[in-house]
């Protein structure tokens, strides 16, 4: 028999640091208290509502959110769901233990299991613990007499008296099952928690969770590997006791790194404490330093202080003589009352010098000395800069790089990085980034921990630079800042639509993915046989596609990719009331009159194919970005083709009227013009030959998968 007393540390909920009351089990294998999973749903749902920040309730689990937390607790908000006082309006939280988000589902806490096996085992160290507290009868009249036994059908507890009072021979009570006093009532059969009338059993492999028939037949189990109830339970209950004797073989060697591990903590102590003696040792090196810096720029100061005061002083007693009876006035007011002129102009040449001088000085005053003191102003931005990233020496901390490539910024910014090692040596990341501002001479670094090695971000202003850095942290050990990499946010908010597959939609030449993401337009057989009836000469349509949403005002911004192999694609913008007359163009063509080598670009058909154009289009093909002939265009032709950058993107300005076609991956704009906005526009592409377009998809938090084995 296992000492019940020593196991008290398996018996702790995680979340309230006390006794388990009513475990529930999560999915992810994790216990806790009932009480403890509702405080988690409110202060996560609390914290979601107060902006993301922690929970001031200081009794509840302090909880971090994470971004794909944000995400999914953000879609059950926005579903309507109600909140009363007793029930959380969220069944998403993060996991206290493994951090992991947990979804409970539509029956939220009442679809979890309640742990009975573990709720007894408290039951039992309870009563270990408090061996000489008795429990009382539930039945007698005050005072209550101590209980003998517990009846496990009534829930409840008795004194011989009353249980034969209770329980009378011959009738259907007298067959309860009794057992010694407990407070610990469990069922003697385990109910499905999605289907209450329905016991479990079956065990669910992939889920590892009991399950009743009818999660198997219809429910959330339906095509998930099966085992019964006592398979799992002999299996399980085999694995586990060779494990448990698998230890208790081990004892001597468990014994040994136990002694092994007392002499590390010794050993630890002693360390830290000379860890602590050089650490203050260098920073009475460093306080040292910044006293004699100090001293030094005071004595300056004052030094500099003196002479001004000196000069200054000098100066008033200069002016106060040239007051009248005073200084030199006065005594060139004496000197003017020599009557021998020998006498007198041997004395009055100098002095007239003087009150030349003087005359001079009234005219251009300048103080002797300047009574600012920007020249000794102490510029510590750099220090400070240093002093903030001042901690341990790395100790072989690998340095992260952000990854320009997995990065990428469009609705949201997600931030990627990795080591140069194949192992991850950091516990800890910190993502730094900051928005480039010419005006701002101080920067501002905004900071976030990130547990993963990639970040999604959702406060960046629209149309900016930013920069970011990333380090790695181990304990206390950090390793040295990332090199910092610029990324350009969309000029506009982004715009989210799918292709049509309804409107002008032709499945014949057109393809489009389940997701309506990618189209793409094939030259096979349909348009083999089309063509075998055209003659030379004749045009051939390009098929076009819209998005399935419109925009009706704002400033709006969206991207896409064009395959490298593309033949022919263009993309722009159409209003709804063109829409029809787009798909239904005869001059809406190709045609070997327009090839550059054909010998018949007259340029009169290009003025009258620009100008009945319903839409405004740009044309792509052959990994090239061709900027439209119009008169403010360069009339080189060279000058007009471009290499058609990796991600592309249009940005359209209703209020303004005007549409722009931009490398996405640069934030850099290509090409500008007007467009009439007067009614609903809608983004639109067209293809021809091999050609294939990707809508740039949205950045969304990112899951980690957890795989913990049994």
């Amino acid at each position: 028999k296992v000492a019940i007393k020593g196991i008290e540390r398996e018996l702790i909920c995680p979340a309230c640091k006390e006794l388990f009351t009513h475990p529930l089990i999560l999915p992810c294998q994790h216990n806790f208290c009932h009480k403890c999973v509702k405080e988690v749903l409110f202060a996560f749902e609390d914290s979601f509502a107060d902006g993301g920040s922690e929970s001031s309730n200081q009794s509840s689990p302090r909880i971090r959110i994470s971004a794909s937390s944000m995400d999914r607790i953000d879609r059950i908000n926005r579903s309507g769901r109600k909140r009363n006082s007793l029930t959380p309006r969220s069944t998403l939280f993060p996991c206290p233990s493994c951090r992991r988000d947990i979804d409970l589902g539509e029956r939220g806490i009442n679809g979890l299991f309640r742990n009975f096996t573990l709720e007894t085992i408290v039951e039992r160290y309870r009563q270990a613990a408090r061996a000489a507290i008795a429990i009382m009868c539930d039945f007698c009249k005050p005072p209550p007499q101590e209980s003998t036994k517990s009846c496990m059908d009534c829930s409840a507890s008795y004194c011989n008296e009353c249980f034969k009072i209770h329980h009378p021979w011959g009738t259907v009570k007298a067959q309860h099952e009794y057992v010694g006093p407990t407070t610990n009532f469990r069922p003697k059969i385990l109910m499905c928690p999605e289907h209450e009338m329905e016991r479990v059993n079956m065990y669910c492999e992939i889920c590892r969770r009991p399950v009743c028939h009818l999660c198997k037949l219809g429910g959330g189990h339906a095509n998930h590997r099966v085992t019964t109830m006592s398979t799992a339970y002999k299996t399980l209950k085999e694995k586990l006791s060779k494990d448990i004797e698998y230890l208790i073989s081990k004892e001597s060697q468990v014994k040994a790194h136990i002694t092994q591990l007392d002499l590390l903590l010794k050993e630890t102590e002693c360390n830290s404490e000379r860890a602590k003696q050089e650490a203050s040792q260098s920073f009475e090196k460093l306080y040292y330093v910044l006293e004699e810096k100090k001293s030094a720029a005071l004595r300056a100061i004052e030094t500099s202080k003196n002479i001004r005061l000196e000069k200054l002083q000098t100066q008033v007693e200069e002016y106060q003589g040239l007051l009248e009876n005073n200084g030199l006035v006065g005594y060139a007011q004496e000197v003017l009352k020599e009557t021998d002129p020998s006498c007198f102009v041997q004395t009055a040449k100098q002095l007239h010098v003087r009150i030349q001088k003087a005359t001079e000085s009234l005219k251009s005053f300048r103080p002797a000395a300047e009574t600012t003191f920007e020249d000794f102003v102490v510029d510590t931005a750099k220090q400070e800069d240093i002093l903030g990233d001042l901690s341990f020496h790395s100790n072989g901390l690998e340095i992260p790089e952000i990854n320009e490539e997995q990065s990428r910024i469009y609705n949201k910014a997600l931030i990627s990085w990795e080591g140069p090692g194949k192992t991850d040596s950091a516990d800890i990341y910190v993502l730094e980034y900051h928005k480039l501002n010419k005006e701002e001479e101080s920067v501002t670094w905004q900071k976030t921990e990130v547990c993963g090695k990639s970040k999604v971000l959702f406060d960046l202003d629209e149309d900016s630079s930013y920069a970011f850095r990333v380090r790695g942290y181990k304990g206390s050990i950090c390793s040295p800042w990332s090199q910092e990499v610029i990324m350009h946010t969309p000029p506009a908010p982004v715009f989210s639509f799918l292709f049509d597959d309804k409107c002008g939609y032709n499945n014949e030449h057109l393809q489009l993915n389940p997701r309506r993401t990618s189209v793409e337009s094939r030259a096979g057989f349909p348009l083999l046989l089309g063509s075998e009836r055209l003659q030379v000469g004749c045009y051939t349509t390009l098929d076009y596609i819209i998005g399935d949403t419109g925009i009706a005002k704002g400033k709006h911004f969206w991207a896409f990719y064009v395959e490298a192999y593309s033949y022919l694609v263009k993309v722009g913008v159409v209003p709804s009331n063109k829409i029809q007359k787009l798909f239904h163009n005869i001059h809406d063509v190709t045609s070997p009159r327009y090839e550059q080598d054909s010998g018949h670009d007259s340029g009169s058909e290009d003025a009258f194919f620009d100008s009945s154009q319903p839409c405004t289009l740009v044309t792509l093909g052959m990994k090239k970005f061709f900027i439209p002939a119009t008169p403010a265009a360069p009339k080189d032709l060279a000058s007009r083709i471009l290499p058609l950058p990796s991600c592309l993107g249009i940005c359209l300005d209703c209020d303004r009227g005007r549409v722009g076609f931009y490398d996405a991956g640069h934030m850099k704009c290509l090409y500008e013009c007007e467009v009439d906005c007067s009614g609903l526009m809608y983004p639109v592409f067209a293809l021809m030959g091999g050609a294939a377009v990707h809508l740039e998809e949205a950045v969304t938090a990112r899951y980690r998968e957890h795989h913990n084995d049994i």
